[in-house]
């Protein structure tokens, strides 16, 4: 099989974190690096966090290289009312003291782009990096092969005001610039599909019955989560958004869209909002594939089933029961 290289940009998180439990899990993913960005933690937490993540995969070998913790334009606004002071479900797990650690995560990805062929990125969080890249080496930017970012709606309401999704709510003006200058292919993984995509009681019950150590770690660090989705929205459980953009990447018949121009405000009170050209109103090229629908339990099996390979048989029984599933 060959394996697709990508560099996985993210702000751990307690979705970043299962989104690349499922990374490192797929035989799909040749996962040259983490780099991080700030966005539901500060770089100084979120690179921590990959470390969990890393660990409970058993791959510490992977680099992480950490940005520089500020949007190009806004004061940095994190999210740990969602996911906690510690980003990771107010569980405040032991630091891990190996791994490769290191400053400069736009140098490295230029770096990397120059020597290598055939680079993808998922992005999980604000695009604070890319941008950075974007303006410091436009020509190497666009030498990456195309860019899954998870972020941005469409016709759904959004999570941090009434219309902005909370990646590009923090650092608009990063998205904007992207989309004004990049020539790389780019997919919108936004909140259209990913609220789609819920952990709900019943799976939770699910992976506590497994009696397994990946298992009971999703348990553990989703429990802030799904508090916090019950206090905000009222829903039992907890949207994983970040796993949809990995998935997607792997198996595109996951989700459908069409392809659209796509910009951003940044000021003012709907700053944050992605404004997609459906209607084709401003007659310019299409700079985005927006993801508009989703598979929903195809993407819940082979969310558990890639994480959890050696629990398959059971994870199916539930899965195939329409009693019990969802």
């Amino acid at each position: 099989m060959n394996k697709r290289k990508v560099i996985i940009d993210c702000d751990p998180g307690i979705d970043d974190t299962l989104a690349i439990m499922v990374a490192l899990s797929s035989n799909e993913l040749d996962v040259k690096a983490l780099t991080i960005v700030s966005g539901n933690v500060h770089v100084n937490k979120g690179f921590k966090n990959a470390l969990q993540a890393l660990k409970i995969m058993g791959r510490l070998d992977i680099p992480i290289y950490i940005g520089d913790g500020k949007p190009l334009e806004r004061e940095l606004v994190v999210a740990e009312d969602t996911h906690g002071v510690d980003g990771i479900g107010e569980n405040f797990l032991k630091d891990i003291k190996d791994g490769i650690v290191k400053k400069g995560a736009v140098n490295y990805i230029i770096d990397i782009l120059n020597k290598e062929k055939d680079v993808s990125i998922i992005a999980l969080g604000p695009l604070t990096n890319l941008a950075e890249v974007l303006k410091k080496s436009p020509n190497t930017f666009n030498k990456i092969v195309e860019i899954v970012s998870m972020g941005g709606t469409f016709k759904s309401h959004g999570n941090c005001s009434p219309v902005a999704e909370f990646n590009y709510w923090v650092d608009p003006h990063s998205v904007k610039y992207i989309m004004k200058n990049s020539q790389v292919p780019f997919h919108m993984v936004g909140l259209d599909v990913t609220r789609e995509c819920v952990l709900t009681p019943n799976y939770i019950e699910l992976l506590n019955q497994l009696n397994d150590e990946k298992a009971d770690f999703i348990v553990k660090i989703t429990r802030f989560y799904v508090d916090f989705h019950w206090k905000q929205e009222k829903i039992l459980g907890c949207v994983i958004n970040d796993p949809l953009a990995v998935l997607y990447f792997i198996n595109r018949s996951l989700c459908k869209g069409f392809s659209a121009y796509m910009d951003v405000v940044t000021e003012g009170i709907a700053i944050g909002q992605t404004v997609i050209d459906s209607e084709n109103f401003y007659k310019f090229k299409a700079n985005c594939n927006v993801l508009t629908s989703v598979d929903s339990n195809m993407f819940m099996k082979e969310f558990l089933t890639r994480i959890l390979p050696h629990k398959k048989n059971e994870i199916n029984i539930i899965l195939n029961n329409k009693k019990y599933s969802g």
